[in-house]
């Protein structure tokens, strides 16, 4: 029985040190060799500082204001948010734009908290946008600009999205919407591997790009 102990003792030392130490040691300096950034969060940096992640959607928007110049506060308490026209705004998000807390609002087709959501997120973007963009309809809003993704927090929106956001950006901030385009452009992402999915526009990275282009006023 003590052969057995002390075996099982000594297999336990060994793989708690190769599994729990070696092999997370050697992964993690192979994956900072081989894929750095990756391996630290795809981090974007401003002025040599992090203010995110390519892979992590942010909120662009800013608190609605009360007639006192405070924030209004909704049934729950927390602040009543209103998409801030000087900035690219990211697609819907169920999480807030949490990066702790990734979710999908698990609403079927069929529901009408569903249709409700997506029909205010509709109504919210024909508001800001329309002004900008006259002729757009219900018909030519891009599905990514009223529905949530699975995680929450996805970084991209869709080319025509952005096309159409282009047109408010380049009125509010005062810049050539040729330049504001040729941005998108710029910060779009191409297919995975050349077939897979659609291409996509980096609003974070974008909204750095059109910050340091053409300044808020």
């Amino acid at each position: 029985m003590r052969k057995d102990i002390v075996g099982s003792l000594v297999a336990i030392v060994l793989l708690t040190v190769g599994f729990g130490l070696v092999y997370p040691l050697v992964m993690t300096g192979v994956a900072q060799v081989t894929f750095r950034d990756q391996a630290n969060g795809s981090q974007v940096e401003r002025d040599g500082k992090a203010v995110g992640s390519s892979l992590i959607g942010q909120d662009f928007r800013k608190p609605v204001l009360d007639a006192n110049g405070q924030p209004q506060l909704d049934a729950d308490g927390n602040p009543v948010l209103e998409a801030d026209p000087n900035w690219f705004q990211s697609r819907p998000s169920q999480s807030g734009y949490s990066a702790n807390v990734t979710f999908f609002n698990n609403l079927g087709p069929n529901q009408k908290d569903l249709a409700d959501q997506v029909k205010a997120n509709l109504d919210a973007y024909l508001t800001l946008e329309r002004r900008y963009t006259p002729t757009l309809t219900a018909d030519g809003v891009p599905v990514d600009a009223v529905t949530s993704s699975a995680s929450g927090v996805d970084p991209h929106i869709s080319v025509a999205n952005a096309r159409i956001q282009a047109n408010r950006i380049a009125a509010v901030r005062g810049a050539p919407l040729e330049r504001v385009l040729a941005l998108v452009a710029r910060h779009t992402d191409g297919r995975a591997l050349g077939l897979l999915g659609e291409p996509g526009v980096n609003v974070l990275q974008l909204n750095l790009a059109l910050d340091k282009e053409f300044p808020v006023r």
